[in-house]
C-alpha cells in the first residue's frame, strides 16, 4: 500500500483547522474561518495563495466566469473551506472540478460548521478525472 499524498502537510493543516474550530466554534460565517486560516498560515510561515483564480474552457473557449479556489497551500494542496451543517457529495465534486482546473492532485475539504471539525482528502487522478467532471467541461 502506498503512502498518502502529502500526508505530513495535511496533518499540519488539519491541526490548524482544529485550532480554529476550538477557538471560534461552529456557526460562524465561512469568511471568518477563512480569515482565521489565513492568520494560522501566516503565523506558521506556510506559503499560500488565497482566492486563486482558474479559467474554465468550454469547446476551446475560455468562459467569462472562473473557479476561485479558497486557498492553494505550498503550491500543491487545494484547500476548500465550508461552514455548513455537514459535507455532501456536491462539495466533493466542487473540489474535484477545482483540482482539474488547477492541475493539482490533492484537495483538502474542511467543514467548520459541524459540531466537530469535518474534513476529507480529495484526490484527483487520471482515472477519476473524466468520470467526475461535468459533461462538456475541459480544463
Amino acid at each position: 500500500m502506498s503512502d498518502l499524498l502529502y500526508k505530513d502537510e495535511v496533518f499540519k493543516l488539519v491541526g490548524h483547522c482544529i485550532e480554529i474550530h476550538d477557538e471560534i466554534g461552529k456557526g460562524q460565517d465561512e469568511v471568518l474561518y477563512k480569515d482565521a486560516f489565513t492568520v494560522e498560515l501566516q503565523h506558521a510561515q506556510i506559503p499560500f495563495a488565497r482566492e486563486r483564480k482558474y479559467e474554465v474552457t468550454y469547446k476551446r473557449v475560455i468562459l467569462p466566469h472562473h473557479y476561485f479556489a479558497d486557498f492553494v497551500v505550498w503550491d500543491k494542496i487545494l484547500f476548500e473551506a465550508k461552514a455548513v451543517e455537514r459535507l455532501i457529495e456536491v462539495h466533493v465534486k466542487q473540489v474535484l472540478n477545482y483540482l482539474a482546473a488547477s492541475k493539482l492532485e490533492l484537495g483538502l475539504l474542511v467543514n467548520f460548521g459541524a459540531d466537530s471539525l469535518e474534513w476529507k482528502r480529495v484526490v484527483l487522478t487520471q482515472k477519476t478525472k473524466p468520470a467526475e467532471l461535468p459533461k462538456g467541461f475541459r480544463i
